[in-house]
């Protein structure tokens, strides 16, 4: 039995869609059955037919879809549909999705703002739906070893984190060279409040929360828009308290002219430190006070490595995994929360994906950074 999907968004010429594509079915356990896929219908039509999506279950938009889809029969209709739209895009479709009773995997940042994101969390809550917020870099193997090691106790009490995000895709005015994405990322209408912060400075938010398990409580931020005109951040730096009293710092930055995805973290305890970075996402480097520092691989079989490192790695060592993979994890684990749930049995723990409340914790760090840049009070809390 195959989970059967539904998308929105992702059509020909999208970035995201085809990776969300490929990671939803590279275990086989997922298929599309159903698709809104651009606002211009042709596009639409052509999308859905490249991906097999049957002509009959091609809409012109959205509320098509879904007004369509919820009233086919258990068997047929979508388990869960998946939006990838741009940002001003997310909350309504995501909305009805769940109102019709569909489990929903959306692209992050959730919302616009956090009152919508906050509104999606009520219905999820109401419905008792699935809702996966599409935070992937937390799918990758040594990600999840990242957490496990500090979850017990490895490297005692944390003190110290430090994630930095630098990409150079916006250092020149791409928006005004007829780039659609940049253009969609640059403008307030379809981004929201920010740029850099929203596309990947959530990223890197989610990614120190996620493997160190602590909740920012606090942040002060300096964001920026470089370029003449740019009405949004393409550039930021913020200060992090945790919860714990731990302190950090995250950089994300869009005009790192030469950076291509350079996204790392450091995360340092009482005990021993660590490093992971996505451009050599095979390696998990522990770093002790009394010893040669130590470097976990992806998919070895070492008996120290874990069986969360086992469930998650695809490929033999030595063989490198990265973003499609990493993705599919997410894809995987929703699926088998979604088989558990229609089966009626428990699911293991260890296919965790980000959730609902990633997505609104993501929100209220946008909108954070976003205050404590405009204002001379600078240190913001979250809640």
């Amino acid at each position: 039995m195959k989970i059967r999907m539904g998308m929105i968004g992702g059509g020909i010429g999208s970035l995201i869609g085809p990776i969300h594509r490929m990671a939803a079915i590279m275990d086989g356990k997922i298929e599309i059955v159903s698709g809104a896929m651009s606002s211009d219908f042709k596009k639409s039509i052509e999308s859905g037919e490249a991906v097999g999506i049957p002509s009959d279950r091609i809409y012109t938009n959205w509320q098509e879809m879904i007004s369509h889809e919820k009233l086919l029969p258990e068997e047929k209709r979508p388990d869960f549909i998946t939006i990838v739209t741009p940002n001003n895009l997310h909350y309504a479709p995501s909305k009805a999705a769940l109102e019709a009773g569909f489990h929903v995997v959306c692209d992050k940042p959730l919302c616009i703002n956090s009152d919508e994101a906050r509104d999606l969390m009520d219905i999820v809550t109401r419905k008792e739906l699935l809702f996966c917020s599409t935070y992937n870099y937390s799918g990758y193997p040594m990600v999840k070893k990242a957490n496990e090691l500090i979850t017990n106790g490895e490297l005692g009490n944390i003190r110290k984190v430090a994630v930095e995000y630098f990409q150079g895709s916006l250092s020149f005015p791409k928006e005004k060279m007829g780039n659609k994405r940049a253009k969609w990322r640059t403008d307030p209408i379809t981004a929201g409040l920010s740029c850099a912060m929203a596309d990947i400075g959530t990223h890197a938010f989610q990614l120190a929360e996620y493997i160190t398990g602590l909740k920012v409580t606090e942040l002060c931020a300096d964001l920026t828009a470089t370029l003449p005109g740019r009405q949004l951040d393409d550039d930021g730096n913020i200060l992090l308290r945790f919860e714990n009293g731990a302190r950090g710092s995250l950089l994300a930055s869009k005009i790192a002219l030469g950076e291509e995805n350079n996204f790392r973290i450091k995360v340092y305890g009482d005990k021993a430190g660590l490093t992971w970075e996505q451009m050599n996402p095979n390696d998990l480097i522990v770093r002790w006070p009394d010893k040669p520092y130590q470097v976990y691989r992806t998919a070895t079989t070492f008996d120290d490595i874990g069986e969360t490192v086992q469930l998650h790695s695809r490929l033999p060592a030595g063989h490198p995994e990265g973003f499609i993979e990493g993705f599919a994890n997410i894809y995987r684990n929703f699926a088998m929360t979604v088989e558990a749930l229609k089966e009626n049995r428990k699911v293991n723990k260890l296919y965790d994906f980000p959730g609902i409340n990633d997505g609104l914790r993501g929100m209220l760090f946008i909108e954070a950074a976003v205050r404590s840049s405009d204002s001379n009070d600078k240190w913001i809390s979250l809640e």
